[in-house]
């Protein structure tokens, strides 16, 4: 009976001892996940705030080429010369064209801050608080 106890004492502290293993990798599971979704949240802020600063650099272009007549040259040249390209330009107001096309039956907001956004720049800094209705789930 001895060898028999001897056993049974040994299993249970190999149980032990998986249950101690299990339950650490269970709390750096949690962690990883943690981790994990804390990366994923920061880079969806990121995205979210780069399409804002798109939006509102692609409607001051477009303002500056389609309502001032400037050529894109010199929009360039009114915009720091080096900062942008002429292919950077014309995405930046594509992607201004595409989503206005997809909010023209929602908002009445938006067309009031983009005639605001075009009297001067003190305007167009509160575009922040509008953007965000025009940014969809990433």
């Amino acid at each position: 009976m001895q060898k028999q106890t001897v056993r049974q004492l040994a299993r249970a502290r190999a149980r032990q001892a998986r249950a101690k293993v299990v339950q650490e990798q269970a709390k750096r599971e949690r962690r990883l996940t943690k981790w994990g979704e804390a990366v994923a949240v920061a880079l969806a802020e990121r995205d979210a705030v780069a399409r804002d600063c798109e939006q509102r650099a692609g409607r001051a272009l477009r303002a500056l080429i389609e309502e001032e007549g400037m050529s894109t040259q010199e929009a360039l040249v009114w915009c720091g010369g080096g900062t942008l390209t002429g292919r950077e330009v014309y995405r930046l107001i594509r992607g201004v064209d595409d989503e206005d096309k997809g909010d023209a039956g929602g908002d009445g907001d938006k067309g009031e801050e983009q005639d605001g956004a075009r009297g001067g720049e003190e305007q167009g800094v509160e575009s922040p608080e509008v953007a965000p209705a025009s940014t969809g789930p990433g």
